[in-house]
């Protein structure tokens, strides 16, 4: 095999996409900045045990491991950055109000989550420690979608669910870990005959309402279809309810229902989101409630977010327009050098781009279609004209 190779699924990043890349997560995080999210940067690895406690279980066979030269003990690359912001929240800042933090670096998975998918994703991810109310879900459902709208994403559909719905159906039946893997499974892909198959020794209204979950996604009629035929239980009907108001409270996008959607559901304790936009393959962002997040780390706060992946966005961002760079000439000596220096200094200490041809390379491919040069004018001055 070729050393120049790459592992399945992992690519390098070419200049155009880089700066595509870049420009996307200064706006995510200036976005996340402007409703008062404070940036934090978790380690690449940690030790493995802390990375699949509690919620991160379910990212085990999703990490990487290896053994530490200095202790002897397991590492683990992360596989998602929500486990560790939960560390940081519970054991490093320890704040008894509300802590707002934003995080953006890359994660690697031992295996893509979807087709055609890399396994190195740019995670990008605000989450909220420290308030149950529905503000925050409000709060942080609003924010994923002014980071898209700042991305320039159009056409967006919010797609709402609540994990306590199935999980309140589910309570007291007794199923095992793996019957209950293969329901939600089934459910996730509204598999109605191998639904039915697995709940048919369930009690009579437990089995009905699952295989009603089926065919309850579409729009607001949805919820209450769900309240005609789901049982009276305190847990959906607060979740139906707390669905429609967050509803409401959308802005900016189509609102969709899909009760059945439980991807992610070893993450979610209430409510939950996709985002989706025409031309992407799968939802662009997931998040939702996650209270018993920080459990496993002491401090069992209430907690929302969302991520996303920002080289999975760069697919169906707009470009931003961009911006030219100035062409200079190349002098390493002479009286006419020092003047080129200095006002080559000056343009770019202004935020211009000056990108200077080496001898004999004056045609080659420009990347930032200089649009202008920096040429001496009639009075012997360098200035900026354009091509």
């Amino acid at each position: 095999m070729s050393a120049w190779v790459l592992p399945d699924h992992i690519a390098d990043v070419l200049p155009s996409e880089a700066r595509h890349i870049e420009e996307l997560r200064r706006e995510l995080l200036d976005t996340a900045r402007g409703y008062g999210y404070e940036l934090v940067m978790p380690p690449m690895l940690e030790h493995l045990e802390s990375l699949l406690t509690g919620t991160g279980e379910a990212l085990e066979l999703q990490t990487f491991k290896l053994v530490d030269q200095l202790s002897g003990r397991t590492l683990g690359l992360r596989a998602d950055t929500t486990p560790q912001v939960a560390r940081i929240d519970a054991h490093l800042l320890n704040r008894r109000g509300v802590a707002r933090l934003c995080y953006c670096g890359p994660v690697l998975h031992t295996r893509p989550d979807r087709p055609h998918a890399t396994r190195e994703p740019l995670q990008f991810g605000a989450e909220i420690y420290g308030h149950a109310g529905l503000e925050a879900d409000q709060e942080a459902l609003q924010l994923a979608l002014d980071c898209l709208k700042a991305s320039r994403v159009e056409a967006l559909t919010v797609d709402l669910a609540d994990a306590r719905i199935v999980r309140s159906l589910l309570a007291g039946t007794g199923a095992d870990g793996a019957r209950l893997a293969a329901l939600h499974a089934a459910l996730v892909i509204k598999d109605a005959t191998e639904l039915a198959g697995l709940v048919k020794d369930f009690p009579a209204a437990t089995r009905e309402a699952l295989l009603a979950l089926v065919g309850l996604y579409g729009d607001a009629k949805v919820l209450d279809e769900a309240a005609r035929v789901l049982p009276r239980l305190p847990a959906i009907e607060q979740a139906l309810e707390q669905l429609r108001w967050l509803a409401g409270h959308v802005e900016g996008a189509r609102v969709s229902f899909d009760l059945a959607d439980l991807r992610g559901y070893a993450y979610y304790s209430g409510m939950r989101f996709a985002i989706y936009t025409p031309g992407a393959s799968d939802a662009l962002v997931r998040g939702g409630r996650y209270d018993e997040v920080g459990a496993v780390f002491g401090r069992n706060r209430p907690a929302v977010g969302f991520s996303l992946d920002v080289r999975e966005l760069v697919g169906v961002a707009a470009k931003p327009p961009l911006k030219a760079a100035i062409r200079a000439p190349w002098l390493d000596a002479g009286p006419e050098a020092a003047g080129l220096r200095a006002a080559i200094a000056d343009l770019r200490r202004a935020g211009e781009t000056v990108v200077c041809a080496l001898p004999g390379h004056e045609s080659e491919v420009d990347e930032f279609h200089c649009d202008r040069e920096l040429a001496r004018d009639a009075a012997g001055r360098w200035a900026v004209r354009a091509l």
